[in-house]
């Protein structure tokens, strides 16, 4: 019977460095029932950020950068042998279980869960993620990702647009009226209605990332009489990226 199993033994290409893109599932329903705060619920990122840091300490990725329900995580330390079966399959279970955690332990009054109706609750669990494998080379990584981060930015011009707009027109008529808007036209409505997207947190124009970063502590040894430099590190947060660039990668 193993050799039924067909796609067992389909690996990523050796000494590659690949990114796992996770994307939450029927989150925009999600979105409905557990009633998010728009444009942004922070609590929702709270736990998008925690996900982030159990794949970190699972698997010590390069690089996790997450906006929205979407997490992409750099690897050049490939698990599982390579099988893609498996690596798919592992790191969007860690992700919905991650999160259903993390919902139900930290943030279940936050979301008042115990008031959800059954058909809302049979609209938030299970939750789960799916997951795909992106190799890329080397000097394409900045490339990938800026990319997400353009994505990232256009959430967020379109997010305060369609959330200013539901507050003077009902749904259907504020989706009709931000439909074909250039972003710039979308700027411009906001700053109408004293919405200045300059003004707006860092982390929710540009996403979060996360990685380890290193510093240097200087000490003095008293047996040698001389001065010493030891490294640490620690696994960081960052909620204030920089616009991606080939340099930040470099620094990783």
């Amino acid at each position: 019977m193993k050799d039924y199993e067909i796609y067992s033994t389909m690996k990523v290409p050796k000494n590659s460095n690949i990114v796992i893109r996770l994307d939450g599932r029927k989150f925009h329903s999600l979105s409905k029932a557990l009633n998010l705060v728009k444009p942004y619920d922070e609590n929702f990122y709270k736990i998008i950020t925690n996900v982030c840091l159990d794949i970190f300490n699972q698997f010590a990725p390069k690089f996790i950068y997450a906006f929205s329900d979407e997490i992409s995580i750099l690897l050049d330390e490939i698990p599982f042998s390579g099988r893609v079966e498996k690596i798919n399959s592992v790191f969007a279970s860690l992700a919905s279980s991650s999160f259903t955690y993390y919902l139900l332990n930290d943030y279940s009054n936050e979301f008042n869960l115990d008031k959800l109706s059954d058909n809302e609750r049979n609209i938030v669990f299970p939750i789960s993620f799916d997951s795909r494998i992106i190799p890329v080379d080397a000097q394409h990584i900045c490339d990938y990702f800026k990319w997400r981060q353009d994505e990232c930015w256009r959430n967020c011009i379109n997010g305060y647009g369609i959330w200013a707009l539901k507050k003077e027109y009902d749904n259907e008529e504020a989706n009709e009226k931000i439909k074909g808007l250039k972003s710039n036209e979308i700027h411009d409505l906001l700053f109408e209605r004293g919405i200045n997207l300059n003004d707006v947190e860092t982390w929710k124009k540009r996403g979060i990332g996360v990685y380890k970063r290193s510093w240097e502590i200087e000490g003095f040894n008293p047996k040698k009489q001389e001065k010493t430099v030891s490294t640490r590190s620690e696994v960081y947060v960052d909620y204030e990226l920089e616009i991606f660039n080939q340099e930040f990668f470099e620094k990783l």
